[in-house]
């Protein structure tokens, strides 16, 4: 396993759309088990989607404090309810934070590392984190949503983000 350096704007990966994940075989398991000590390598991470550490294939990674880590092939949201106005940051776009509207919960589908089909309802972080990493996978930033570039500040280096 090895922890993989994060992309970062303006590297051209982040603004593509993520190619489908067709099989599940030795490279991509290992990319799922990079991408997990990446995500670990430091405090505060929450995801991290496969373009940002370079690799334009759909696949997510989801570590929420004191639950299961989740990975996720080829996901996507099928349902959105409520909104909510919230801060975000992103690995990707070191040193800041904008405000976001994103849902109050999601539902969201895809396939597990075994290749099963996974269906996740979520709410609160985890909710807010699978629609910003499957927006990576589209080739967005949450710097890209329209109501974000008002707000966007500067942070201390120890705030962290998704």
């Amino acid at each position: 396993m090895a922890v993989l350096p994060i992309r970062t704007v303006p590297d051209s990966v982040l603004k593509q759309r993520a190619k489908k994940v067709h099989a599940v075989d030795g490279s991509i398991k290992k990319l799922i088990r990079d991408m997990l000590e990446t995500m670990h390598a430091e405090p505060g991470r929450v995801g991290l989607a496969a373009p940002q550490v370079g690799v334009p294939l759909r696949v997510i990674v989801i570590g929420i404090p004191e639950e299961e880590d989740i990975v996720l092939l080829n996901p996507e949201i099928v349902r959105r309810r409520g909104e909510r106005v919230i801060d975000e940051g992103c690995l990707s776009v070191p040193g800041y934070f904008g405000q976001i509207k994103r849902a109050e919960s999601v539902t969201a589908k895809g396939r597990d590392r075994n290749s099963r089909e996974v269906r996740i309802r979520a709410e609160g972080l985890l909710a807010q984190a699978l629609e910003h990493e499957i927006d990576h996978l589209n080739g967005m930033l949450y710097i890209d949503h329209p109501e974000v570039r008002e707000t966007l500040r500067k942070i201390q280096p120890e705030e962290t983000g998704l």
